[in-house]
């Protein structure tokens, strides 16, 4: 049986620091001192005294030692420490033999250098070939005075060159209780990848059952690893679980694929599977490659049986083939892009190919020149959508400048677009048909500064006004379909975007104004303390195109706020709020108290008015803190405020010293399964219950990706 870790070293310990060997021996030499000695020329040699005994690659300290001669022998005794390159001994007694260079120590304390490990031993053996030998002794990677789990072995054997040590009839011990025998095992003894079992996985849900995962890991080579993790689930089956992991010079990726043969909870017998394919590399001077390639059996495939790589809120899995070229001036980009959709929604175009050309030079009195040009061939796997070729071009000519207090930015551009639609019959699309649409833009900022108090101590305060006009020509778009365009929200940022959709199948019409203005304090520690953003654009035209057609004159003023209050309390907040009706469109608030790296309190609120005709208002906690040493709690409460109800709640408890770490965690969710129809439950609850072997960072997880500041748009 081998037990070992893919992972390196715990980053806890620190390596002994070895022997100062420099010394001037030759290879089987030895240098004595002494206070006091005894030597006959043909048979001993007596040492008593703070006796140091130095070699080409050892040393050793004792109260007496005695040489015979005619056997060749070192016998120490009293306070002995022994030391070298591999080991740090203490004992009472120290036996070497020079002819065949092999040592012995009895009733030892032994600490190994260059990685983590500790123990007590009855008798050691130590050998140039043979390694170390360690007789009834005991092992463990914890700290001398915290030891959570020992190893009590007849016997084992750390030999040269090889990365695993060897144990026969071993106990193991957590505290001081036995556990476990086993009569062989291996281990690792450095920080190498290496084969063997990792951590299991134990869960209790109601999707699942009782779930147990086995990964084993396979270092096959240096840049190649293989993980399979079996995985038992009493109200599913047995799934396997693969992982496979590469790397050369040029290129590095990921192949995952997971298979559950009759699934026993669903009544047609399903086979069910998730692939995935991560790939990037390099193909010549400037080209690379890229691959995001994933797919699965069915709909509830994430819900039902979870994912390492996807959440129960996703509803697309992508799929991404792509070739790039990269240059001062010039970059091109080839890809096939696709999704699998999950769910009742509509059937997302896919791009079968997409090309895309970037141009950029410079031309005269600091201007520069920039061409966008695309070509994709788009189609939908609903057999009665249009499907489409887009050709789109997009020549600038561009006036940037910048320095310490101000901006500046004018460009004028031509967009021409041609597309060529098929199947559009009973529609009011056009086969044949293009646009062309000019477009001028002229941004300005400026940065005002002055010193300035903030809350009793000096700060330094700015002003910096910003303002950008921007126009763009009307053409008809109702013939054109709807392929990669979507409606895109205004944050602050947003606000001067000059563009209200993702894609190019709308482009609004444009004549409009956009103010904003940002003011900071920044202490004297180039620490920003405080920051107020707001923002708004004023529309000098109604919008011909449709899909962008506004009933306001303005858009909603946009607001943003981050506030250092002390050194503990941190505060931000965005909003949109409408200067018409004076209601607040959407909102974000995180408030958060950090006493500490693991001492956390965030408090969160989410609201947008409309939805998809559906009003979001939403609160939640999340909080870690310490419950004694080693011992830290997480929690993470979402509550909607909607339909009055709790709709996630998350609790877990985490035990982590040197050598280990144990998780429990406890957590209540929206099932969010999906119905024959495709329909997704927004009423049924799932609970679950986990137990994490593993360095698994639980304030990580349990505070759901934390970041700061807390940001849901």
């Amino acid at each position: 049986m081998s037990i070992g870790l893919a992972d390196a070293q715990e980053v806890c310990f620190v390596p002994l620091a070895g022997p100062n060997l420099e010394n001037s021996l030759l290879e089987g030499q030895i240098q004595v001192k002494s206070e006091d000695s005894e030597i006959n020329q043909d048979t001993f040699a007596q040492f008593k005294g703070k006796v140091e005994i130095d070699s080409s690659s050892a040393k050793i300290k004792a109260d007496e030692a005695v040489f015979n001669r005619q056997t060749q022998t070192l016998n120490a005794t009293g306070n002995v420490s022994f030391q070298d390159n591999n080991i740090t001994v203490s004992s009472e007694n120290v036996q070497l033999n020079r002819l065949s260079n092999e040592l012995v120590i009895e009733h030892a304390f032994y600490q190994l250098n260059s990685v983590q490990g500790h123990g007590k031993a009855q008798k050691i053996g130590l050998g140039q070939q043979t390694g170390i030998n360690l007789v009834e002794s005991s092992f463990t990677t914890c700290p001398v005075d915290d030891e959570v789990w020992r190893i009590q072995a007849s016997n084992i054997e750390l030999t040269p060159d090889q990365s695993r040590g060897v144990v026969k009839h071993a106990r193991f011990y957590i505290k001081d209780v036995p556990v476990l025998y086993l009569p062989y095992f291996s281990f690792p003894i450095n920080n190498k990848r290496q084969s063997g079992l990792l951590y299991p996985k134990i869960s209790s849900n109601s999707a699942t059952g009782i779930s147990i995962e086995q990964p084993v890991y396979w270092n096959i080579a240096p840049n190649y690893d293989l993980t399979f993790s079996p995985r038992l689930m009493t109200e599913r089956g047995l799934q396997l679980k693969t992982e496979f992991r590469y790397m050369t010079e040029q290129h590095a990726g990921q192949a995952n694929i997971e298979y559950l043969p009759d699934d026993k909870d669903l009544n047609n017998d399903t086979d069910r599977y998730f692939y995935r394919l991560v790939h990037s590399g390099q193909v010549g001077k400037n080209w690379w490659v890229n691959a995001d390639i994933n797919g699965l059996s069915d709909d509830n495939y994430i819900v039902d049986l979870g994912s390492d790589y996807y959440n129960r809120a996703d509803t697309h899995l992508y799929k991404t083939l792509g070739l790039s070229y990269f240059s001062q001036t010039l970059d091109v980009t080839a890809q096939f892009r696709d999704f699998e959709v999950l769910g009742d929604h509509p059937d997302s175009y896919s791009a079968l190919p997409e090309i895309r050309l970037n141009y950029l030079t410079p031309i005269v009195l600091g201007a520069e020149f920039q061409v966008h040009s695309e070509l994709a061939y788009f189609e939908s796997g609903e057999f009665e959508s249009p499907s489409a070729t887009r050709f789109h071009i997009a020549p600038t000519v561009r006036y940037p400048f910048q320095n310490q207090w101000s901006e500046f930015l004018a460009e004028a551009t031509v967009l021409h677009t041609r597309y060529v639609q098929e199947n559009i019959q009973n529609s009011a699309l056009e086969k044949n048909i293009s646009r062309t649409l000019g477009q001028v833009k002229v941004y300005g900022s400026l940065a005002f500064e002055r010193p300035a108090s903030w809350f009793g101590t000096e700060a330094t305060q700015t002003f910096e006004p910003k303002v950008q006009y921007l126009y763009t020509s009307f053409e008809d778009q109702n013939n054109i379909g709807l392929y990669d365009t979507t409606r895109l929200f205004n944050d602050f940022a947003g606000l001067f975007r000059g563009q209200e959709f993702t894609g190019l199948d709308r482009i609004s019409d444009n004549n409009q104004i956009t103010v904003g203005m940002t003011s900071r304090f920044v202490d004297n520690n180039n620490r920003e303390r405080f920051k107020l953003s707001l923002g708004q654009i004023f529309y000098l035209k109604d919008n011909q195109v449709l899909d962008a057609s506004k009933v306001d004159d303005r858009s909603a003023l946009a607001a943003e706020l981050d506030w250092q209050i002390g050194s503990k309390w941190y505060a931000h907040t965005q909003a949109q709020v409408s200067t018409l009706t004076d209601k607040v469109e959407r909102s974000s608030l995180s408030l958060e108290y950090q006493h500490g790296e693991n001492k956390i309190v965030q408090i969160n609120h989410r609201y947008v008015r409309d939805l998809s005709s559906e009003k979001i208002n939403q609160v939640g906690v999340t909080a870690s803190w310490p419950l004694a040493k080693n011992w830290q709690w997480v929690g993470r409460w979402y509550h909607d405020l909607e339909l009055s109800r709790t709709v996630e709640s998350y609790t877990g408890v985490q035990y982590e010293s040197c050598c280990w770490t144990v998780s429990f965690v406890a957590q209540r969710n929206l099932s969010n399964r999906f119905d024959d129809d495709g329909a997704q439950s927004t009423n049924e609850f799932e609970s679950g219950f986990h137990v994490y072997f593993t360095t698994r960072n639980l304030l990580r997880d349990g505070l759901f990706g934390y970041r700061r500041p807390y940001l849901l748009n």
